[in-house]
């Protein structure tokens, strides 16, 4: 990690960055990156919504986007790879530039826009690796001039249905016009029937999560709620990434359209994680995501209420060294805390958080 941050880093952040992220991935799919398997602690596994993940810490989706990396990303010690957001029809995203570092904020600022190559492709790089193993999510999306945005969500499951170890419906991001609309009591039930609808009529139970904003209020997070628990899907993530702006060091930057993600988030998603896990009770897997960056992060966020948990902007500024130092950290913590697995540790804080002010 010290060589990442004191080398690499510097020269990776001299570049435009969806230039470097497009060579970060190049790197990863050459076989070039150290492989950091770290030894696996037991006590860190979980069995839930019917998979095993050897540990909770995930790479959320955003970051491979057309499955090319997930088999490299398992390497470096993640316990399940999210790949997408996944649209039926390749399309080219918002125009450029549309993502924006805030370096001293550990932050990044996106307009990307649904930018991927579409089922197709996606379809046979998975096809490809299917014999691999390891926990590989399909993050879901609708095209941006879809006439039936629920009509796409419907056909990632059914283009996907056999090679998923689960799919997640992204009604979240911010970079798509209307599409968090989505999110809206009515409108959701009726996603997630047809949905699931689509996944029951498989001969293969594809578990299925919602994956949600951080910016909704206290009755739009209980709408989800309790159609999520009417529904009785598998899982919610929280959260995408965030159109309010915390205060933040980079002023310039912040003036940029977009979901913010990175620690400036942490706060935010955390606060909104303990409020959905209330709202739901103990039973429904959540995984957090925003601002986790360390051992220490992760370990608050599954505190509040999180089952398993997801990074993505943490791991741009940690470097490929950064989940197995997690993993180790998160042994250390179980320690120091004398619980007996991660899932002791589930929801011990979140009352506390809960109560916070984002």
């Amino acid at each position: 990690m010290s060589v990442f941050r004191s080398l690499v880093r510097p020269l990776l952040f001299q570049m435009d960055p969806e230039a470097a992220h497009g060579l970060s991935i190049k790197v990863l799919s050459s076989g070039l990156h150290p492989s950091a398997r770290p030894d696996r602690d037991p006590r860190l596994a979980r069995k839930l919504f019917g998979l095993d993940f050897a540990n909770p810490l995930g790479i959320a989706a955003g970051l491979d986007k057309n499955a090319e990396v997930p088999d490299a990303l398992l390497a470096l010690g993640f316990g399940f790879v999210e790949v997408g957001t996944i649209t039926p029809r390749a399309q080219p995203g918002n125009p450029k530039p549309r993502m924006f570092r805030l370096v001293e904020d550990h932050g990044v600022i996106n307009r990307l826009g649904f930018n991927n190559e579409g089922h197709a492709l996606a379809r046979r790089r998975l096809e490809a690796r299917r014999s691999r193993g390891g926990i590989v999510g399909v993050n879901i999306g609708a095209n941006k001039d879809a006439t039936d945005r629920v009509a796409d969500y419907v056909a990632g499951i059914v283009g996907f249905a056999d090679l998923a170890s689960y799919f997640t419906v992204n009604v979240s991001s911010p970079n798509t016009p209307g599409l968090r609309d989505l999110q809206a009591r009515g409108a959701l039930d009726e996603l997630l029937e047809r949905v699931l609808a689509a996944r029951d009529g498989k001969a293969r139970r594809v578990p299925v999560l919602l994956k949600i904003a951080p910016d909704m209020d206290e009755a739009g997070l209980a709408d989800v709620a309790e159609v999520a628990l009417a529904r009785k899907i598998d899982g919610v993530i929280v959260s995408n990434t965030t159109i309010s702006r915390p205060k933040l060091v980079d002023a310039a930057s912040a003036k940029e359209a977009g979901g913010l993600s990175g620690r400036p988030l942490f706060r935010l998603s955390t606060i909104q994680l303990a409020r959905f896990r209330k709202l739901v009770g103990p039973d429904l897997p959540l995984i957090g995501v925003g601002g986790i960056e360390s051992a220490e992060t992760a370990f608050a966020k599954i505190a509040a209420g999180a089952d398993l948990v997801q990074m993505y902007t943490g791991f741009v500024y940690g470097g490929p060294g950064l989940p197995a130092a997690m993993l180790s950290g998160l042994s250390r913590l179980l320690d120091r805390r004398g619980l007996p697995s991660i899932a002791d540790a589930v929801g011990i804080e979140t009352e506390k958080w809960a109560a916070e002010t984002p």
